[in-house]
């Protein structure tokens, strides 16, 4: 089924399965806030991830990563998610979507 998919396709399954994962302060999923800087997925059907957390000191540091790629992994077509968490750029709140600053009240 995998041949038949686009690289866009098989990149919007990825941002759908990154819009189940919720940062546990803020209600609202984490492609939303501006958290994931990048998304690649290599002709072996490998996707690696670059992201970010709001803060360095964020509780879920150590967990975040394995949730993502556990929720990418869940994709029929997905071999293997290799999570990165970066800390550059810097997070703000300019990086969330407009739908996520209209759902927090920032709009």
């Amino acid at each position: 089924m995998s041949e038949t998919l686009s690289y866009a396709t098989k990149k919007q399954q990825v941002v759908d399965a990154l819009r189940t994962c919720f940062d546990p302060e803020i209600p609202v999923n984490i492609f939303d806030l501006g958290l994931v800087y990048d998304i690649n997925i290599n002709d072996d059907n490998e996707v690696y991830i670059d992201m970010t957390l709001t803060s360095p000191a964020c509780p879920v540091a150590g967990t975040m990563p394995g949730e993502v790629a556990t929720r990418v992994n869940m994709i029929d077509w997905v071999k293997y998610t290799h999570v990165e968490l970066v800390w550059e750029p810097q997070w703000n709140m300019e990086m969330m979507t407009e739908a996520a600053r209209l759902e927090l009240g920032f709009m």
